[in-house]
């Protein structure tokens, strides 16, 4: 068992469909999914969106060869357990087809449209939005991972849609390949959501990815610009430290090769949208592309602190992670309406002030 504990730190349209006489589901199929209801994927180049939860805590696994850990992981009292089945955890790239169900419902959402937990969809169409081949053997490497994907179990306390709920589910409830072509290669799929992740989707508890980010092909690269995207977002800036990052990822290297693996990063600027630098002290900064950082400047809404006042903060609040810290109260004054300060430094030292005698 691994642990992770973490410390702080178109044209088309969419729509819900009745199987029925007329509809695209055989007869066998019909009594199966949401009571008859499905949401006919035809949204074409719907926008990438992944879901805020998993860009957060490490669900996928991002080994390249059958994973069966089971993953235990607590951050700031969301506890997870995610237990693999025979065939091994859902890995990162499986992650591609819950990433094309939560763009078109979206989409769909956007447009005023109905949806329904359960997707029907073409499995060409999954292919070519995810950047995929579309040869044999791809289709059987979807299969795959919607077997892993309905096979790996995960247990947690995470808040979706403003509800706490301690529950045990799968990353998709289950999928049934609706029709075949002749020689048995999938053509058209059902795929019913979790629960949790539909009720993330309702509640809109998501963001946007650049297209290029089915373009990443290794998995860590892929696992770094889900979390650059979710704490970096439309900030100028992010650091955090390389223990920190590496428990974030859930990335089951060494730090010694983990570090490596983000010096090629920085050296083939892989990421989109974003840039990483090393700092001293073990430090990772990632900042977004294009952007000029002034001390005490705000860019989009967003105070930028100098760095010392982060030194003073750290005086505050000694063993703390101070970029954690600045994620945090930057989180807080959006919360509280991006109150006007006179002083964004002086706010921050006076906020870390009452963390640090709270013991939080």
């Amino acid at each position: 068992m691994s642990r992770y504990k973490m410390t702080q730190a178109g044209t088309g349209t969419g729509a819900v469909t009745r199987a029925g006489p007329g509809g695209d589901l055989p007869a066998h199929a019909q009594g199966d999914l949401s009571q008859g209801d499905f949401f006919l994927c035809d949204i074409f180049g719907a926008v990438p969106k992944n879901d805020l939860v998993s860009m957060e805590h490490p669900l996928f696994s991002l080994a390249t060869r059958p994973d069966r850990r089971i993953l235990q992981y607590e951050h700031n009292g969301a506890e997870i357990t995610v237990t693999p089945s025979v065939k091994g955890l859902a890995t990162i790239h499986d992650k591609d087809i819950l990433i094309f169900c939560i763009s078109q419902l979206m989409a769909a959402l956007n447009a005023g449209r109905q949806v329904s937990r359960t997707l029907h969809l073409k499995a060409h169409d999954l292919l070519v939005a995810t950047n995929r081949e579309t040869s044999g053997d791809a289709y059987r490497r979807l299969r795959e991972a919607f077997e892993r994907l309905a096979g790996t179990r995960i247990t947690t306390n995470i808040v979706t849609g403003g509800e706490e709920v301690t529950t045990g589910f799968g990353l998709i409830e289950k999928w049934q390949i609706v029709r075949k072509a002749r020689g048995g290669r999938m053509v058209s799929v059902a795929v019913t959501l979790s629960e949790w992740l539909y009720r993330a989707v309702l509640s809109k508890s998501v963001l946007t990815l650049s297209r290029d980010y089915f373009s990443l092909r290794k998995p860590l690269e892929r696992r770094i610009y889900e979390l650059t995207r979710k704490h970096c977002g439309r900030q100028p800036e992010w650091s955090i430290s390389v223990d920190t990052l590496l428990k974030k990822s859930g990335s089951a290297s060494p730090r010694r090769v983990f570090r490596k693996m983000l010096r090629d990063m920085i050296a083939a600027e892989t990421l989109p949208d974003y840039q990483m630098e090393e700092l001293p002290g073990d430090i990772i900064r990632f900042s977004r592309k294009g952007v000029v950082l002034k001390p005490g400047q705000v860019v989009e809404g967003l105070p930028v602190l100098k760095s010392d006042t982060l030194e003073q903060a750290r005086a505050l609040f000694p063993g703390a992670d101070v970029y954690a810290l600045e994620a945090d109260w930057r989180a807080t004054w959006l919360r509280t309406g991006s109150p006007q300060l006179r002083s964004a430094d002086a706010a921050f030292l006076g906020w870390v002030k009452k963390r640090s005698a709270s013991g939080l």
